[in-house]
């Protein structure tokens, strides 16, 4: 029971939250509700207490009217010196009272602690109509007004279909010759009641009613602007995602109509924008691709050329056979310089094919360290290798994994300020990934993120010692996105920098949860 209420709130907290449509339908229904309730409360209070106190004044009247008849009868009868009959007066006197007025109950009853003599009997409409009827209070209030005024209290009148409100009007009668007695009426106000029932349903109803036609009124309106919202956000994901042709429907000329122009307006500007820059990068790599291709002639005569040079320097006087050597070693970094434009202009053009097959990654690691070892010894770079074991063999290009390896171990040689460079190697099921860990000069946070920019270099005054052309890191991101992996970077300044390559081990995959290789200091070991 508990989850299915944990996933309902789930749901609905997702409703709430994802549809502006269903918000504002809630709020208008909550907030219309609370304002009616409200209203009506106020309404049916003011109507009842108008009610009653109309209600009460007229029994109020009716109640005087008929103690001032009573009182008029006892004195005329003792006026008349007709003492010997006092009963029949009183019995005449509440006959009267009961045919004036719409009491529904009546009782004469003696005052107590008097002297004079009993003349006249207590008459009642029922026995106990003293406990039900008249409290302490009103007996005392009768007493005080006498003569003068008619006191009242509510009471609860028992019916056999349940208990109904009433008034019990109390008046002090002089009898003359037996003594001073009480006259109480008593008034069923049921049909105040059932009047006061009928305007609360009415209201009641008109409230649901009202409550109801907010609601409607409000997804009227919800719909009528939210509509062409969502239609706006689903035309943004479509421009989003590449498809420049959509365009949002104009109707009428409302606001709305005014944004969906306007917005147009500004998808044919992006569009625009986009096919010129389109055609400018198109251009861009083309330019790129043919100036690469028609150097190519002439950079392999003058290769030709400095490989003869080269050959026959030792018969050159020195400062001849420098500049054959400088030739040489030039020339050859402009050759990589070329390889690497060819190569990024067919990562632009999309027209890289990787030829994956299975391959030792660790083998492959290790022969990589082999090929650049010299480097690192004369540089004063000790390379080590941690590879745990494990599922290291992957569908991978063995010729572009071996230059991200190449790349990353002379940039750890560049920058590794003569101080151990850690490998490491480890996969699981799903991903093998190799790290590079230098703990030289390191990087600022802001150079990491530019660290994969063509041509881009932390310190421009810094000599490459490894013969980089500048392309090396953004042709190794390349080389991984193309297997369906990531290149990742971690670097402080003075802590050194770490390069992390993971793929999946499957051609085809996708590289989905984290790398069998965390990021420093997750693969620190001591330097």
């Amino acid at each position: 029971m508990r989850w299915e209420w944990r996933t309902w709130r789930e749901r609905l907290l997702h409703l709430w939250r994802g549809s502006l449509r269903v918000r504002t339908i809630v709020l208008t229904v909550v907030l219309s509700a609370l304002a009616v309730t409200v209203i009506g409360v106020l309404i049916s209070s003011s109507v009842r207490t108008n009610l009653f106190d109309s209600r009460r004044d007229q029994v109020l009247a009716e109640s005087g009217r008929a103690a001032d008849q009573a009182q008029r009868m006892f004195t005329n009868a003792a006026e008349l010196g007709d003492g010997a009959d006092v009963q029949s007066t009183a019995d005449s006197a509440l006959d009267a009272v009961q045919r004036s007025t719409t009491a529904s109950y009546l009782a004469l009853l003696r005052t107590t602690g008097q002297d004079a003599p009993v003349l006249v009997e207590n008459r009642a409409s029922f026995v106990d109509f003293t406990d039900r009827f008249v409290s302490d209070e009103l007996r005392d209030e009768a007493l005080e007004g006498a003569g003068t005024t008619v006191t009242w209290q509510p009471v609860a009148i028992h019916r056999d279909s349940g208990d109904v409100p009433g008034i019990t009007t109390a008046a002090s009668i002089d009898t003359v010759l037996s003594g001073r007695y009480e006259l109480y009426l008593v008034y069923d106000l049921s049909d105040v009641q059932q009047t006061l029932d009928f305007v609360q349903g009415i209201l009641i109803a008109a409230g649901i009613a009202l409550v109801g036609l907010f609601a409607g009124v409000a997804y009227l309106v919800v719909r009528l602007v939210v509509g062409p919202v969502r239609v706006a956000a689903d035309v943004s994901e479509k421009l989003a995602a590449g498809d420049l042709e959509e365009r949002l429907p104009v109707k009428g000329e409302d606001e709305l109509a005014t944004l969906a122009r306007s917005f147009n307006r500004m998808a044919d500007s992006l569009q625009s924008q986009i096919r010129q820059l389109a055609d400018l990068s198109h251009v861009q790599q083309r330019f790129v691709s043919d100036v690469s291709h028609e150097l190519r002639t002439p950079l392999t005569t003058i290769r030709l050329a400095g490989d003869v040079l080269y050959d026959q320097r030792a018969d050159f006087p020195p400062t001849t056979a420098r500049t054959a050597e400088l030739l040489h070693t030039q020339v050859e970094r402009f050759e990589a310089m070329l390889a690497d434009l060819l190569e990024m202009s067919r990562y632009d053009a999309g027209a890289v094919e990787l030829e994956t097959d299975p391959t030792n990654l660790v083998r492959l690691v290790e022969e990589s360290i082999s090929a650049v070892e010299p480097l690192a010894v004369e540089r004063g770079s000790e390379i080590r290798l941690v590879a745990p074991g494990g599922y290291f063999e992957a569908d991978v290009d063995a010729r572009r994994i071996r230059r991200i390896l190449q790349n990353l171990l002379g940039n750890a040689i560049d920058h590794g300020e003569a101080k151990p460079i850690v490998v490491y190697v480890d996969s699981d099921e799903r991903a093998v990934a190799i790290a590079v860990r230098d703990y030289g000069v390191g990087m600022k946070p802001e150079h990491v993120e530019r660290v994969f920019d063509r041509f881009w270099r932390a310190d421009p005054s810094r000599q490459r010692t490894t013969g980089g052309t500048g392309l090396g890191l953004a042709i190794s991101l390349e080389d991984a996105a193309a297997h369906g992996g990531e290149l990742a970077v971690w670097s402080e300044p003075g802590e050194g920098t770490c390069f992390r390559l993971t793929i999946p081990r499957r051609r085809g995959e996708a590289l989905t949860g984290g790398s069998p290789l965390g990021l420093p200091p997750d693969t620190e070991v001591a330097a």
